[in-house]
């Protein structure tokens, strides 16, 4: 593993932040997402903000450690070093390990199907992102 690019780091850690703001904002799938979890303003004003934020940051961290050496492994130097190749990479990781997860826990959980696909496309979209950031800004030398 070679250094860091920390600006991809950073970007890319804060991008379920950004898109989380964006999807489940009002302004697009904020009061469907609500409804599928019985969620009201009264209640969301009751959350720890602080925690919740800061914990959601340490798991975008941790995601994004895991992209770096997922998408930047031995043999994807030079023409893999794409927007595209990483985003494809994001979007593989959410269809065939995300999805199953959340598929699972919400027929468990007795979610809406509603909910359990809001959330999976958060993190198709999201992982995409994710993926194609850090494959597009962070090059490490094949050894």
């Amino acid at each position: 593993m070679g250094e860091i690019n920390w600006l991809s780091f950073i970007l890319t850690m804060l991008i379920p932040m950004i898109v989380g703001f964006v999807y489940y904002g009002n302004f697009a799938f904020g009061k469907i997402w609500m409804k599928s979890i019985g969620m009201t303003e009264e209640k969301a004003k009751e959350a720890n903000m602080a925690l919740t934020f800061g914990l959601s940051l340490l798991m975008a961290a941790l995601m994004t450690f895991f992209l770096l050496n997922f998408n930047n492994s031995p043999g994807q130097e030079g023409e893999f070093d794409t927007f595209g190749h990483g985003a494809a990479h994001g979007a593989i990781l959410s269809i065939f390990l995300i999805i199953p997860i959340f598929v699972t826990n919400g027929l468990f959980e007795q979610k809406s199907w509603t909910n359990i696909l809001l959330n999976c496309g958060y993190w198709i979209i999201t992982l995409a992102l994710m993926g194609g950031v850090i494959d597009v800004m962070h090059h490490w030398p094949n050894a």
